[in-house]
Order: C-alpha cells, then structure tokens, then sequence
C-alpha cells in the first residue's frame, strides 16, 4: 500500500471538501493518506509544523493540489521537503486558469515533480497512474 501525503489549500470550506473527497477516493484505492486538516485539527501551529514535517517524511509520495491564483505557501514547502527528502512529489493542477510561468505552474514546483497532472475532469485516473509508475 502506498502512503500518500495529501498537500493543498485547506483554507475555505471547498478546499476542504475537495481534499477529504480526494482523501477518502483514495483510501478506497488502498492508499494510505494523511490528510493534514484531518490530522492537524484543534492543534498548535507548533503541533502542526511537527505532525506535517513528520507525515511528509513517512510517505512514500506527497500528492499536491496546486490551484489558484498561486500556490499554497505551505504546499510549496511540503513539496520542497519532499524533494530534499527524495520523496516524489506529484503536482495537480485543476484549475483552467493560467498563474504559473511554466503551463500553469511555479517553474521550481514543475521541475522538481515526479508527475504533472493537468486535467480537471479526469485527474483523479491519473493520479493513479503516477501511483502506479511509483510503485512499478
């Protein structure tokens, strides 16, 4: 089974929908996820630096939703520990709109992924493609 950090906005309530549908899709999947707005609730800002910094380093991949005007700040620091870590990071970018310098993205979030996901009607199938290629 794979272990999955999910890293995302999680600052309104449609964020939060999207994330724990996602979560809870792929649990079902048989991927183990660890979903900060779950594990972090009720939780110090210390607390939650400690749970997150912990769940990116026991993951086998951290899967980043990266839309909106520009991405998470804190997003963007869980995918570059991952990337210091060796961990994979898989980048998601549902949203049409263009704010990125390379096809939608931050230029350094593009280049350091493992998979680039662009679609926002069947991304989660390719979501589990780039599993997949992990784990092959």
């Amino acid at each position: 089974m794979i272990s999955i950090y999910l890293a995302g906005p999680l600052f309104s309530a449609a964020e939060m929908k999207f994330n724990l549908e996602l979560s809870e899709w792929l649990t079902e999947k048989g991927c183990n996820v660890f979903l900060p707005q779950a594990a972090c609730l009720n939780k110090t800002t210390e607390e939650i630096f400690t749970l997150c910094k912990n769940g990116v380093e026991s993951a086998s991949a951290v899967l980043a939703i990266l839309d909106g005007a520009d991405a998470d700040s804190g997003t963007c620091w869980e995918c570059g520990y991952a990337f210091a870590k060796n961990i994979p990071v898989i980048i998601v970018r549902t949203d049409i709109r263009d704010s990125g310098d390379t096809r939608g993205f931050n230029a350094m979030l593009y280049y350091s992924a493992s998979g680039i996901i662009e679609d926002r009607i069947h991304f989660k199938e390719k979501i589990l493609d780039e599993l997949l290629k992990l784990t092959s």
